[in-house]
């Protein structure tokens, strides 16, 4: 009997949860905390949204320009965690990797669906850098609109996805008196997957 491809079962796991937490009435199922550190390991979190995942990963898209971009650059290693307080009593997956940018056919396709003030908004934002004033970025909105009045909008050229390749992900299901279940699915430097139980 061969043996259980694990990766395919967290992944279907993940994607049972997902769906469980749309019905379950979550306010943003693809909410996900990213956390990255750059070269002096400082680390730093913050709440994006999950635009795609598949085998090769969980993608989101920043600017490479923003703090977390840079960061990411720098040490391509990245932690997600999602949690959905509304399913199984609160249940949390955490995901651990290393990060590749996605292609640019890839990204151009996700930005050709983004809402054209969405659209106006990456090229307008010089994210995580400093703003003088809300006017100073309304003027920059108005001059985007401008520029690309009356034609499709191009996707920023440093503007993209980031995929993170899972090595480890992570079932943490809520229980009673802080019993809680985890499950704990792990890639080794083959690329070889295990799958274990965790004390809570």
């Amino acid at each position: 009997m061969d043996p259980p491809d694990l990766l395919s079962e967290a992944h279907a796991t993940f994607a049972k949860l997902f769906e469980q937490a749309r019905v379950a009435g979550e306010p943003d199922p693809t909410a996900m905390t990213v956390a990255t550190a750059g070269l002096d390991a400082r680390p730093s979190a913050r709440t994006v949204l999950l635009k795609a995942h598949d085998q090769r990963g969980f993608v989101f898209y920043t600017h490479l320009d923003g703090r977390k971009g840079c960061e990411l650059q720098a040490n391509p290693n990245a932690a997600l965690l999602f949690h959905w307080p509304r399913v199984r009593g609160g249940v949390q997956v955490r995901i651990e990797g290393p990060v590749e940018i996605v292609n640019d056919d890839e990204a151009d396709a996700y930005f050709a669906t983004r809402a054209r003030g969405s659209q106006i908004g990456a090229w307008a934002s010089k994210q995580s850098e400093t703003l003088e004033s809300r006017e100073q970025f309304d003027q920059r909105v108005a001059q985007v609109e401008q520029e690309f009045e009356g034609r499709d909008i191009p996707r920023p050229p440093r503007w993209t996805g980031l995929r993170v390749q899972p090595r480890t992900i992570e079932f943490w299901y809520g229980a009673q008196y802080r019993l809680h279940e985890r499950w704990l699915y792990e890639s080794d430097l083959a690329g070889e997957w295990s799958k274990r139980m965790l004390y809570p």
